[in-house]
């Protein structure tokens, strides 16, 4: 039944299957063999067990980017810092994988906590600006990407990066400090386990703790917090330790899961994507498990487009942009909640 109460999840349904159409609708146009084309964009996906694989793989850093973008958003906070935290954690995570040893177990553990640790503390820096002195954090946390950016970059060519390599990547990580592979035939490593368990305990946390509370009203109105008793700028401040965490986290698992040396002479972009996981989730912790899958998904499908068809692969940013666009609209659909909120209005009176 169409009510109040489902319509976001209704609304966010109705966006995507816009956004596909548009898609199907480019399709149809530059390519020679359409229904083959589309075919291969939304089955190929899920042909084998490796291209299944190769979706849960995209899916593991987006589900760490957009838990994070997610507890920020919720905050009010328009951050956009993830994506410069992923690639430093991953930094640090590759100089613990180089130079230190340790067994299979704890190498890896402290590789990922080294980076999630450090990610905390540089997301910390735009969350006291914000908090003591207002500064805007969009602005705040872009400018912090090209710092964090340039100076792991730095770090890669003049302390990481091995002479013998004919590309800019670094030495080759230790055995030990590699994730393990936990389903054959594909390379899903153990950082899913971890992803899964991290989206279960931040919707634990925004709901069913006091700091999760504190965090829902600051985001809803800060004023009335501050004069509810919330202390509004600690708030701030953990919230922006906790996404710095989770970001760190997913770029130190990203590395060490998926590959053998640190080969990223830019920035990959999953902090950037993790805000669209983030409107799509509709800043709900639990959903972003879908909304990862769903993104990792079409770009797989795209990818796989791109080799088998006569459509690029570009064809993905076509569908993001309309899902951004549409989802950040607020009058999309609104008329429709209005019929319903009369409706509801009406059979109680």
């Amino acid at each position: 039944m169409f009510n109040t109460r489902n319509f976001e999840k209704i609304r966010t349904l109705a966006v995507v299957l816009i956004s596909l159409l548009i898609a199907f609708l480019v399709i149809s146009i530059i390519s020679e063999h359409p229904l083959k084309t589309i075919g291969i964009f939304l089955f190929e996906p899920i042909r084998t067990v490796s291209h299944i694989g190769n979706v849960v793989e995209m899916s593991i850093p987006l589900m760490f980017t957009g838990l994070s973008v997610v507890l920020l958003f919720r905050t009010n906070l328009f951050n956009l810092g993830a994506e410069g935290i992923f690639y430093f954690a991953a930094v640090v995570a590759s100089s613990v994988a180089i130079h230190f040893a340790a067994n299979a177990f704890f190498h890896p553990v402290v590789a990922v906590l080294a980076g999630a640790v450090v990610g905390a503390l540089l997301s910390a820096i735009p969350g006291i600006l914000k908090a003591k002195w207002n500064v805007n954090e969009l602005v705040s946390s872009l400018m912090f990407n090209s710092i964090l950016f340039g100076v792991g970059l730095y770090l890669l060519n003049y302390y990481l990066r091995d002479p013998q390599s004919f590309s800019n990547s670094s030495y080759k990580f230790r055995p030990s400090a590699m994730l393990d592979v936990i389903v054959p035939g594909t390379r899903i490593h153990s950082g899913l386990i971890v992803a899964l368990l991290c989206v279960a305990a931040g919707h634990y946390f925004m709901y069913r703790t006091k700091w999760g509370y504190e965090l829902r009203m600051t985001g809803a109105n800060r004023e009335f917090a501050e004069f509810s008793g919330i202390n509004t700028t600690k708030v701030i401040i953990m919230v922006h330790l906790i996404a710095g965490f989770l970001a760190g986290m997913g770029g130190s698992i990203e590395v060490l899961g998926m590959y053998n040396r640190l080969q990223w002479a830019s920035l990959p972009g999953y902090g950037m994507d993790g805000a669209l996981v983030a409107l799509l989730a509709k800043n709900n912790p639990a959903s972003v498990i879908g909304a990862a899958l769903f993104l990792a998904y079409i770009r797989i499908g795209a990818d796989q487009m791109a080799r088998m068809s006569d459509v690029p692969a570009e064809m993905i940013s076509i569908i993001q942009a309309v899902i951004i666009l549409l989802i950040s609209a607020e009058q999309f659909l609104k008329f429709w909640k209005n019929r319903m909120l009369l409706k509801e209005a009406g059979v109680r009176e």
